[in-house]
């Protein structure tokens, strides 16, 4: 006998592939497991005022992208008049508005949609600003010296020098208060981790807070130890990014760029929104085709007919399931998957009541069809035209009488009903009517089975967000036509054993 070892490793490479593949897109793309989760996003809106010159207007806005934490979902704009176009320069994203003659107050929005994703992968990468040295007149550069000497003295790395530095601006108040005179804090701590040779710049941030309004960005410093970063917060010297901050403007340059205006300022509102994951899904993958092999990334029309195809194989798991396992007799071998397809389409009820009719009738007209001796194909083609027909009647009657659950039935396969109509007028004529029925009622019987197994939520779920489940089920289709012994259903050829033993 030939080994079964190559086959049960097939087997088992096949349900250990799905499975990586299903947990690999868990937790790399954030899939839940289970349907009907939310996906939190945060809309947020950036309103520029300023005051116009009468002339031409350039007004440029630093712009958030994806990065680590939140999924950029989409971003529109509202500025009437004006020219808008999104731009990268200097590796950061901006949004440029430009009109040609503009006189008085002026507003501009910018609104984005924010998706909170703990497996966001940056859109650009965040690279480490040059290193820039001033020099500074007297008595600050002898000032800032001092503050930095004491800080690099108790550090050991770039993360404890930033932290260090802020420190001593609080510890040494006096040569602080006389550096404010000439710069912020935060400048002067950018300015000596430069000096030292860290890469390090201001960054700003917004504190997402739902239903705010008119709030301010919020200013850090971003050090650099290689090609990693930290937070750092000017004031307290605490670091680490908080979970609700949003980097706005995270790139070397300014928040806002204006020309040919004046007064400006820029103010933000923000509310937080759920939205069911698969929606949040398809907006952040719509742009990232070759990043993800997503059927989020397919038009929605494709996404709904995949959503019914990756059904099948369930299906044709509860048909394997049944007919070898329990021993179940079906007309036709995969003749119930199709037809649960049509329940699915038209309910369950509706779906056996449609059935029934279709097939109870034309097993009526194909009866008289036998007595005129056609040749196969003829008769096939008959049958096809009478389940048309069929159809047809039944949905106008149902519409006539206000039954527009009947209307349905036009989703059953009709090349499979006129098959199956052949098929059991032949087995009536040659293995009569007990057999039509063993048959005709073990197809609805696992059709409705598959039905219910093809309709469960949880499993359209998995089936069309997990890939890897299908081959998952190819292992076990196959493991199960590895069973050779008895169905569940020839078991009763044994009853009379069991009665000659208590005998």
């Amino acid at each position: 006998m030939a080994s079964r070892f190559p086959f049960y490793l097939l087997v088992g490479l096949l349900f250990l592939v799905g499975t990586a593949l299903s947990i690999h897109r868990h937790m790399t793309f954030d899939i839940p497991w289970l349907p009907g989760e939310q996906r939190q996003t945060w809309s947020i809106e950036a309103r520029v005022d300023f005051v116009a010159q009468g002339e031409e207007v350039l007004a440029s806005l630093a712009i958030p992208s994806t990065q680590q934490g939140f999924t950029q979902l989409n971003q529109t704009a509202a500025s009437p008049g004006y020219g808008l176009s999104f731009v990268e320069r200097d590796g950061a994203m901006r949004a440029e508005w430009s009109i040609r003659r503009a006189e008085g107050n002026q507003q501009l929005y910018y609104r984005v949609d924010m998706l909170v994703d703990p497996y966001a992968i940056p859109s650009l990468p965040v690279r480490p600003p040059a290193i820039r040295v001033n020099v500074e007149q007297e008595p600050f550069a002898t000032a800032a010296n001092q503050i930095l000497e004491r800080a690099i003295e108790r550090s050991a790395t770039p993360y404890t020098l930033a932290r260090e530095l802020i420190a001593e601006f609080g510890n040494q108040r006096q040569k602080a208060e006389l550096l404010a005179q000439q710069k912020s804090k935060s400048m002067w701590t950018v300015q000596l981790l430069q000096q030292a040779g860290v890469p390090a710049r201001r960054v700003h941030g917004l504190f997402l807070e739902d239903g705010r309004r008119r709030q301010q960005l919020t200013e850090y410093i971003q050090v650099f130890d290689g090609e990693d970063y930290e937070l750092f917060n000017p004031e307290t010297g605490a670091q680490g990014q908080p979970h609700n901050l949003l980097l706005w403007q995270y790139h070397s340059g300014p928040i806002l760029e204006l020309m040919g205006g004046s007064n400006s300022n820029v103010s933000f509102s923000m509310i937080q929104q759920e939205q069911p994951f698969n929606i949040a899904l398809s907006q952040k993958f719509a742009d990232n085709q070759l990043l993800n092999f997503s059927l989020y990334s397919l038009p929605l029309e494709e996404q709904a007919l995949f959503k019914n195809i990756l059904l099948i194989p369930v299906g044709v798991l509860m048909v394997v399931l049944m007919r070898i396992l329990i021993g179940i007799k079906t007309s036709g071998t995969f003749m119930p998957v199709l037809i649960a397809l049509a329940f699915i389409q038209t309910s369950l009820i509706t779906g056996l009541i449609g059935f029934l009719l279709i097939v109870g009738t034309g097993l009526l007209l194909r009866s008289y069809l036998s007595y005129l001796n056609l040749l196969l194909v003829a008769r096939i083609s008959a049958v096809i035209i009478i389940v048309i027909g069929m159809i047809a009647i039944f949905s106008i009657m149902a519409y006539q009488f206000g039954l527009t659950e009947g209307m349905k039935i036009t989703f059953f396969p009709m090349i499979i009903l006129a098959w199956t109509i052949e098929r059991m007028s032949i087995l009536w004529e040659e293995e009569g009517p007990h057999e039509v029925l063993v048959q005709g009622g073990g197809s609805l019987l696992v059709a409705i089975v598959a039905f219910l197994a093809m309709n469960n939520d949880v499993i359209r779920h998995l089936t069309f967000n997990f890939l890897g489940i299908q081959l998952m089920l190819m292992a076990l289709v196959m493991l199960i036509g590895n069973y050779t012994g008895y169905r569940l259903l020839e078991l009763k050829r044994f009853r009379p054993m069991l009665r000659d033993d208590h005998k």
